[in-house]
């Protein structure tokens, strides 16, 4: 069955739910995870009424134009005291002190001379300026953060003016990663004749640590069925997700397809994309009782990568209840053809000009042949081209996603 991206998208979302498992993170190490609870306000911001600028607190009723005031006090920021200031007197005051509560204005360091006997006022302001008044951002328990959001250093920030040392966050989803073939070789052996190094479960599994999952294990599973079957259940016994790659198509040695579909209920279905047209999921049973949703990716390192964003990483999203990253125009400075009736993912690289338009190329000459290993690492974003496209233009305008 040939689906749309967006169809075969929907059937993967449709096997996942967002996780509702809350733990207690210390903030500072806490950024990209997504809230689970509202953060609230612990205390006041400001905490106490401060000056907003270094200069005098003053009385605004003794502030006229050649009034002379005397200086009794010196507040720092950081300062704890609360000096009595009297009518005709001041007290000079630094960004972020305590304004003494004797006081209602701070009459700003440049609008006045200073002499022996005082300051002398060249410069009125209103009553009540630059003050910045307690709770006047936030008062205690108001709520500044909502479920789902994703914390950043902005975020972070908010929490700790907040008071706030740990926050509520989604447990990570625990994904577990195979690559399957007897094929494959670990790196740094030398390589029989028909084999080759294993690199999409480097690739899976750290990009799922990118994208907020715990990585339990990893593996490489053989051809076999039965000890392919047997990993899988070691692969699914804890995780909320197994991702595989390899084996999805209709090959006689294909055992993902084989065996999901004999032994677990699955699906596999032709893509319109390019590449990574084979693809499948399946909810596999394990012998603890557990039901686990798989998806199987194509073996090739390029269709496996574009899948995994494509599909994987939104499912990730769908668990850490947050938005997955959206896709944004740019102008084409290459050109290349692409395949009707399936649309093209093409690795490319941004660059942006003296005119502040971002534009693209390919990040290999070969596009998005699906065995490039080096396409992907060496780019910046993937473009989309519609189905309907064949040649893509210099020109031309895309819709790309970062790879970030």
């Amino acid at each position: 069955m040939k689906l749309t991206v967006e169809g075969y998208l929907a059937e993967v979302l449709a096997l996942v739910a967002p996780l509702t498992d809350v733990v207690m993170e210390p903030a500072p190490r806490a950024v990209g995870r997504t809230l689970g609870e509202p953060v609230t306000s612990r205390g006041a911001v400001p905490a106490f009424a401060n000056s907003g600028m270094d200069g005098f607190a003053v009385h605004a009723a003794d502030l006229v134009p050649g009034a002379v005031l005397r200086e009794v006090a010196d507040l720092p920021a950081g300062s704890g005291d609360d000096p009595a200031v009297g009518p005709g007197e001041c007290a000079r005051i630094m960004t972020g002190a305590p304004v003494p509560t004797a006081t209602d204005t701070v009459l700003p360091r440049e609008l006045v001379t200073e002499t022996p006997a005082g300051i002398v006022v060249n410069e009125v302001v209103p009553a009540g300026a630059n003050v910045r008044h307690a709770g006047e951002d936030l008062a205690p328990g108001d709520a500044v953060l909502p479920v789902g959001h994703v914390l950043d250093a902005r975020a972070l920030s908010l929490v700790a003016a907040c008071g706030r040392d740990e926050v509520a966050v989604v447990r990570r989803p625990i994904v577990n990663v195979a690559s399957t073939g007897d094929e494959l070789s670990p790196p740094g052996r030398d390589l029989d004749r028909g084999q080759i190094y294993e690199s999409n479960s480097v690739f899976l599994a750290e990009a799922a640590r990118r994208d907020g999952a715990e990585v339990l294990a990893t593996a490489v599973l053989p051809d076999d069925p039965d000890a392919f079957a047997a990993g899988l259940d070691a692969l699914a016994r804890f995780a909320d997700l197994v991702v595989l790659s390899g084996g999805v198509s209709v090959g006689d040695y294909d055992v993902v397809r084989q065996v999901l579909t004999q032994r677990g209920e699955a699906a596999f279905r032709h893509v319109h994309m390019q590449p990574g047209k084979p693809q499948g999921w399946a909810r596999w049973r394990t012998p603890e009782g557990r039901t686990v949703p798989v998806l199987a990716l194509p073996g090739n390192p390029l269709s496996a990568a574009v899948s995994y964003e494509l599909f994987v990483r939104p499912a990730l999203d769908r668990f850490l209840g947050r938005p997955s990253p959206g896709w944004t125009a740019a102008v084409v400075d290459d050109a290349w053809r692409s395949h009707p009736g399936r649309r093209q993912f093409v690795p490319v690289v941004i660059e942006v000009g003296a005119d502040g338009v971002r534009r693209v190329r390919r990040a290999h000459r070969r596009g998005s042949a699906s065995h490039m290993v080096s396409a992907l690492a060496l780019a910046d974003a993937l473009a989309a081209v519609p189905e309907d496209t064949i040649e893509v233009a210099p020109g031309q305008v895309l819709l790309i996603r970062p790879l970030t």
